[in-house]
């Protein structure tokens, strides 16, 4: 028996994600880095969340290219990704990609159910303290990373699937 398109529509929309990863990395995709974590993860779709990019279509077609062959690429504000986000089906397998832990508290805000965050890659800057090589801090990140945990998102600082994770108590010196 096949359900009406009204009831097609509900069951779609009360489904929860199928979310296997969420990853902070200000590269986004990167070398064989995400090529290496969709491996290791299962995903069939890397969802890119960030407002500037979302807004710049330009910005797409270097990340489609380094994305993996047969995985298929979005890039979504964070308000677009609340939204529609439970209409995800249930053959997505999805790894979400977003630039900083503001980005990934909205997101957890939201709705967007969100269980674990590992971290790659935050650039070096201006008020920003190194915790690892490739991570870097500002007082911000820490602060959104610390809510994250409150809110029980499981955290992690790791650069590929392969390696063992840093301590995660580095970033909150």
């Amino acid at each position: 028996m096949s359900r009406s398109y009204e009831s097609q529509t509900e069951w779609t929309a009360m489904a929860q994600p199928k979310i296997l990863l969420t990853r902070i990395d200000d590269r986004f995709i990167y070398g064989q880095d995400v090529e290496l974590w969709n491996e290791a993860m299962g995903s069939n779709l890397v969802l890119i969340v960030n407002d500037e990019i979302a807004a710049d279509s330009r910005k797409w077609a270097p990340m489609r290219v380094a994305a993996p062959e047969g995985v298929w690429t979005r890039f979504f504000s964070v308000q677009r990704t609340i939204d529609i986000i439970h209409t995800a089906t249930p053959r997505q397998l999805i790894l979400i990609m977003v630039a900083s832990p503001a980005d990934a508290l909205a997101l957890v805000k939201g709705g967007v159910p969100i269980t674990k965050i590992s971290i790659g890659h935050m650039q070096a800057g201006k008020g920003k303290r190194p915790i690892t090589p490739a991570v870097a801090v500002s007082d911000a990140d820490v602060a959104a990373l610390k809510e994250l945990q409150a809110l029980g998102v499981e955290l992690e600082i790791r650069y590929l699937p392969s390696s063992n994770p840093d301590p995660i108590g580095n970033l909150f010196k």
